[in-house]
């Protein structure tokens, strides 16, 4: 089985990077699953019911939230009823949505997919993500020996005990959150693919999305400043893990990097 797991898309020019590219993707890699980070999808902030459809429609299987999760209110009625896109799963179980799911392939076999968030330089007031997991994989497992996690979080340290904590009991381990992609993929010891951050999906000719001349003026003169993202050098990053269907085992882990196109002006 053949899965690519793509970094935070950010804004307009990460979407249209996902409209474009991951169409392309399926065929060139004979991708079986793709499952996306969409939680800056909506102008750099949260996802719209919308622009989950959207990204639904374009080729994502599954696509998982973080910090902004909250974002766009309108949120919130969808995650009710939606199966495939997940809020992390260590968030308050009366938090409306999902933190995990089980999808059906076209192939007759089925990947689950579960979202985490840290707690390590994060903001939000969540269950130890560490102790969530261990509470849910056995009854996944009974589902399917193919298991992805999004483990959505500031710190490596964090992220990579997570990985040792869940190597040999999960397929996929992938890392998003900071938007700066670590060259770090592997195969854990009890095999486990896994990388700390994936990179992002979006405008690089910025500071992780946002325009570098808002960002810098920030840093410079210690006012607020209005973040807007930015627009030019769109790259999707993602990583693609070949894994044995029946052991749930990853065989490979691959980074990828596709360049979508030097403008895309919106929101």
């Amino acid at each position: 089985m053949r899965i690519l797991c793509i970094g935070d898309i950010v804004g307009r020019p990460g979407r249209m990077a996902i409209e474009k590219l991951v169409p392309a993707l399926r065929k060139e890699l004979a991708l079986d699953c793709v499952i996306a980070n969409a939680e800056n999808a909506a102008g750099g902030s949260g996802i719209t019911a919308r622009i989950a459809k959207h990204m639904f429609d374009c080729g994502c299987d599954v696509l998982t939230l973080g910090d902004h999760a909250w974002d766009q209110k309108e949120l919130e009625d969808y995650l009710k009823d939606s199966q495939f896109l997940l809020r992390p799963l260590n968030f308050s179980p009366h938090a409306p949505g999902r933190g995990l799911c089980v999808k059906d392939l076209p192939s007759g076999k089925k990947v689950a997919v579960m979202v985490f968030i840290g707690r390590v330089f994060m903001k939000q007031h969540v269950d130890c993500p560490f102790r969530a997991f261990s509470d849910e994989i056995d009854r996944v497992k009974g589902e399917t020996p193919v298991v992805v996690v999004d483990f959505h979080a500031e710190a490596t340290s964090e992220k990579i005990s997570f990985g040792y904590l869940a190597d040999g009991k999960v397929s996929v381990i992938f890392g998003t959150h900071t938007h700066v992609p670590t060259a770090d993929e592997k195969i854990l010891p009890h095999g486990t693919a896994y990388i700390t951050d994936v990179g992002m999906t979006g405008p690089h000719d910025s500071v992780i999305g946002q325009k570098k001349e808002n960002i810098l003026r920030k840093y410079v003169t210690g006012l607020p400043v209005k973040f807007e993202v930015a627009e030019e050098d769109v790259w999707l990053n993602g990583i693609v893990a070949e894994v044995d269907e029946n052991t749930g085992k990853a065989l490979k882990i691959e980074r990828i990097r596709r360049f979508y196109g030097a403008k895309e002006t919106g929101d």
